[in-house]
C-alpha cells in the first residue's frame, strides 16, 4: 500500500474487464456488433498503458513549448471523434468541430488555469494534461450530440433556429442531469480518485466544483459555436464543392 492507497493488480484488472463478456454478448445477439466492444476495450487498455508512460515522461520535462503539441494532439483527435458518430462528414464539418473545440476548451482551460487555480507554472503538466483531457472529451461528446439531432432535426425540415435550439438543448441533458446528480447520486471520478489519494475530502469537493463548472462550460459554449457554424447537410455539401 503506498500513500494509503490499495494497489490494484494485473488480476484485478483482469476481473474488473469480465463484465465486459456480458456487454459484449448482448452487443453480439442484439445487433451483431460484439467486435465493437472489444475493439474499444483492447483500444482502452492499450492507450491508457502507452499514456502512462506518456505522461512519466512528460512529467520530467519542464518546457512551455511542450503545451502545444499536447493541445494539438488532443484537438486533433477529439475533433474526429466527434465528427465519427455523424452521418454527415465534410472536411468543412471538421473544421468547424475543430474550431469549435478550439476556441471554447482552450479558453476554458486558459481561464482555469490562470484566473482559477493559478497554477505555478502555467506549463505545469499535473495540472494542464488532467483539465485538457477532461475539458475536450466532455466537449467532443456534446459536440456529437449537438450534430446527430442538428443533422435530425434539418432532414425534418424544421427552422434552423428551431433545430439549433434542440440540438442545443440535447447536448445539454447529460451536463445538466450530471450537475444535478453529483453528491446525491453519484461521486465524479476525479473527486473520487483524490479520495482514495488521501486527499481531504473537501480539497478535492472545491476541485469538483471547478471541474464540473468548467467542463459545463466549454461544452456548452463549443456546441453553441458548432451550431452556429456548422452550414447543415446541404449547405455543407455544397460548400464542400466549392459551388
Amino acid at each position: 500500500m503506498s500513500n494509503g492507497v490499495v494497489p490494484i493488480t494485473s488480476l484485478g484488472i483482469a476481473l474488473s474487464l469480465l463484465p465486459l463478456l456480458v456487454v459484449g454478448w448482448i452487443y453480439q445477439r442484439w445487433n451483431r456488433k460484439g467486435s465493437l466492444l472489444l475493439y474499444a476495450t483492447a483500444r482502452m487498455v492499450g492507450q491508457l498503458l502507452l499514456m502512462g508512460f506518456v505522461l512519466i515522461a512528460i512529467f520530467k520535462i519542464e518546457s512551455p513549448w511542450m503545451m502545444f503539441p499536447v493541445v494539438g494532439f488532443v484537438l486533433s483527435v477529439s475533433s474526429w471523434i466527434a465528427l465519427r458518430p455523424l452521418g454527415h462528414r465534410t472536411r468543412r464539418r471538421y473544421g468547424v468541430i475543430v474550431g469549435s473545440l478550439g476556441l471554447a476548451c482552450g479558453g476554458m482551460l486558459a481561464y482555469v488555469l490562470v484566473i482559477v487555480i493559478g497554477a505555478e507554472p502555467l506549463y505545469n503538466p499535473r495540472y494542464f494534461i488532467p483539465l485538457a483531457g477532461m475539458i475536450f472529451a466532455n466537449a467532443m461528446s456534446a459536440i456529437s450530440l449537438a450534430g446527430e439531432r442538428f443533422d435530425m432535426e434539418r432532414g425534418r425540415g424544421e427552422a434552423e433556429a428551431a433545430a439549433r435550439a434542440a440540438a442545443f438543448n440535447a447536448a445539454m441533458i447529460p451536463q445538466v442531469n450530471g450537475f444535478l446528480a453529483v453528491g446525491l447520486v453519484s461521486l465524479p471520478g476525479m473527486m473520487t480518485g483524490q479520495i482514495l489519494a488521501g486527499i481531504d475530502p473537501l480539497l478535492a469537493i472545491r476541485y469538483q466544483i471547478v471541474v464540473m463548472a468548467m467542463v459545463l462550460g466549454s461544452a456548452g459554449l463549443a456546441v453553441a459555436l458548432f451550431l452556429r457554424w456548422d452550414a447543415g447537410p446541404a449547405e455543407s455539401r455544397r460548400a464542400e464543392k466549392g459551388l
